[in-house]
């Protein structure tokens, strides 16, 4: 058991420890590199460009630079670049448009290296030099233009300013690739409010005239409907006199049954006039009976004045 954890602590050390140190002491004689994914190493010595490295995978510098490969890690120099696709947004650059208006164009562009030769020693700042290019074409190429079309066709402007800028930004070892006119939009303040206050206005103005148009039709339906109603009524008031003439002269065809109709029509006037009636028996005078009632009621008490003095 002694002979295994000391087995395992020395496999341990040196796996984590001199492993890498051994590894390193070798990558520093220049034995061999490792080239990731997406990236590029440049050497260089006494000045010359001596090997680019740019597939990804294990490399072995003895086979590739002879007898350089040990002097190109001590007094050469090793440049690692970033082949990746990266993007750059531009905000607001300035352009006038036929009409005189301030605008400002907001571009979106891609780009990465193609040439990592031309990218280290042709340009200092290949990054910067591309984005002032690209800047100076939207400016050269989208001024004067109608206004409509600065804020309609996004996509000419797009590719005229791409074919504008990648023949130049090759030779600096930058290639171009998807260029975008994001965003256009006014950089004055005051027209900024007035196209506002223009906006609203016709908006309000849409609004009442729709407003207006929905009460007219509600109108032109609400008349057509009391027309139709109103022709509706006349004809039945119309037909009602004849429906019942035609009813009554029906009814008055039979004697008794005309006669027994016209009596329970008059009772029912009589019930719903809410009348006062006084039934008189049959066979008496109607006058008799009446100053009858009257003598017969309780006379008020009638006020005399006596003189002063006479008792009560």
């Amino acid at each position: 058991m002694r002979d295994f954890f000391l087995a395992a602590v020395i496999a341990f050390f040196g796996m984590f420890f001199l492993m890498p140190l051994v590894l390193g002491f070798i990558r520093l004689f220049g034995f061999y590199t490792i080239v990731e994914e997406r990236r590029c190493r440049v050497y260089v010595l006494f000045g010359k460009v001596v090997a680019v490295l740019h597939e990804p995978g294990l490399h072995f510098l003895w086979f590739k630079l002879g007898w350089k490969a040990p002097l190109v890690n001590w007094i050469g120099r090793c440049h690692v670049l970033d082949l990746r696709v990266d993007q750059e947004y531009l905000r607001s650059q300035p352009v006038n448009s036929e009409e005189g208006a301030p605008m400002g164009v907001g571009i979106w562009y891609e780009m990465y290296i193609s040439d990592p030769v031309a990218y280290l020693f042709k340009n200092a700042d290949p990054r910067g030099s591309l984005a002032a290019n690209v800047s100076n074409a939207a400016v050269r190429c989208l001024s004067n233009m109608r206004l409509s079309n600065l804020l309609e066709n996004r996509h000419a402007m797009s590719r005229t300013v791409r074919d504008e800028v990648s023949p130049k930004s090759e030779d600096w070892g930058f290639k171009l690739g998807s260029v975008y006119i994001r965003k256009v939009h006014f950089r004055d303040s005051g027209m900024i409010r007035q196209i506002e206050e223009k906006v609203v206005n016709r908006l309000r103005q849409v609004t009442s005239a729709i407003k207006q148009d929905g009460a007219n039709q509600v109108n032109v339906i609400t008349s057509t409907a009391e027309r139709q109603a109103a022709i509706e009524f006349a004809r039945a008031a119309a037909t009602r006199p004849q429906i019942v003439g035609a009813a009554l002269r029906e009814i008055a065809a039979d004697p008794e049954i005309a006669e027994a109709l016209f009596q329970v029509l008059e009772t029912e006037q009589i019930v719903a006039g809410e009348a006062d009636i006084a039934l008189v028996p049959q066979g008496r005078a109607l006058l008799a009976d009446l100053m009858a009632a009257r003598e017969s009621a309780p006379r008020p008490p009638v006020a005399r004045l006596l003189p002063p003095g006479s008792p009560a």
